[in-house]
């Protein structure tokens, strides 16, 4: 069982509120045809915990095991890779010369180095920014890929703002997994990439479906798709619970409030996929409404959780095993596991996000690289 620590839990006061529909069917299609349709392709398993659910005192935990995704390390490929191809295409179309595109973004490291892998895939010039506390391993990860790496002071949000200064300034093309208002087409391109992991654990489950769903936030895009596909999946819906680091919760600082809300601050945590204080505009108007409730985990707890699986066989990084961690911290707590309906005959599942993306961090927090079994 994992170690109780101090954590926040909200229930979301506005969930299952009707609302306007933020990912339509089509254009999950469309993306599932494409991704399916590349090279290299396969499902990404669907593994039983078993013994970390009967320590938990839950019926069944299922992880998706993103470790491994087009070889990448993270989910990123199913939304950012597409979404790069998805914009060469529209820039084609008005006249464009496939030599001078450019696509940029920001990124803490997994989305960008899916966008490199997409430009380098689709053929097109890249240019990535990441923020001061990016590890070196990450940069270079994405640099493998053809890209321009440059380093910009501040926070992942302060990359973002650059990315679009930039592509701005010289007319190149953002291919952010955030949105804000002017801004939401390729996000949505992205985010209906996204939908494609949760869709292949809805073809893998077996059994009644599962009672909650525990899921990280960041910017909150891709807790957004799998709580639409979770919706488009499974009668009766999921509880979707959305996890995040206790020092850039601004999903939850949002719910709290009741509207998107930004928090201040350096954003410090392990957890580094999650290290953003600025919603995605399209996510929250989605997680605003399907999300049970919101957490705030420590970082303690994200690379205990690590471990477990590491234990389990599984690779999984800091922010990859942030929503297990979550569930288990809500099931050690008699008060969450009540306010979450957390039963001894619940079905959970979480979401590996990403393996062990950066290897020197990795064996820092974990001790060694394990197999996956």
């Amino acid at each position: 069982m994992i170690t109780l620590r101090p954590f926040r839990l909200f229930p979301n006061p506005r969930h299952g509120v009707p609302g306007v529909v933020i990912l339509p069917a089509g254009g999950f299609r469309r993306a599932k045809a494409a991704i399916t349709g590349w090279a290299g392709y396969a499902p990404t398993p669907l593994r039983a915990l078993p013994t970390v659910a009967r320590d938990a005192a839950i019926g069944s935990i299922h992880l998706k095991d993103e470790s491994d995704r087009f070889g990448l390390g993270s989910f990123k490929a199913l939304g950012g890779a597409y979404a790069v191809g998805a914009v060469i295409d529209a820039a084609r179309s008005r006249g464009e010369q496939q030599d001078t595109i450019t696509v940029t973004c920001a990124t803490d490291g997994n989305h960008g180095r899916a966008v490199a892998w997409g430009a380098q895939r689709f053929r097109c010039r890249c240019v990535i920014i990441v923020h001061e506390t990016v590890s070196q391993g990450r940069v270079d990860a994405i640099a493998a890929y053809g890209a321009e790496v440059r380093r910009v002071p501040g926070t992942y949000d302060d990359a973002v703002r650059e990315a679009s200064h930039l592509a701005a300034t010289h007319g190149w093309h953002v291919v952010s997994d955030t949105s804000w208002p002017g801004y939401t087409e390729v996000p949505r391109d992205i985010m209906q990439g996204y939908r494609l992991m949760a869709d292949e654990a809805a073809d893998q489950w077996e059994g009644l479906p599962p009672t909650h769903v525990f899921i990280q936030g960041g910017v909150g895009g891709a807790a957004a798709a799998v709580a639409v596909q979770m919706r488009a999946r499974f009668q009766p819906t999921p509880r979707v619970i959305v996890v995040e680091p206790d020092n850039a919760a601004c999903l939850l600082a949002s719910a709290e409030i009741g509207a998107l809300t930004a928090i201040p601050g350096n954003l410090d945590t392990m957890m580094a996929g999650l290290a953003c204080g600025e919603p995605s505009l399209l996510a929250w108007e989605e997680l605003q409404r399907s999300a049970a409730a919101f957490m705030a985990i420590p970082d303690a707890t994200a690379i205990e959780a690590m471990r477990l699986l590491a234990a389990a066989g599984v690779i999984s990084g800091e922010s990859g095993a942030a929503g297990l961690a979550g569930c288990l911290l809500a099931a050690s707590d008699p008060a969450a596991r009540a306010v979450l309906g957390l039963e001894l005959d619940s079905r959970v599942l979480v979401f590996s996000t990403e393996g062990a993306t950066d290897q020197a961090l990795y064996e820092k927090f974990v001790g060694s690289q394990t197999s996956p079994t």
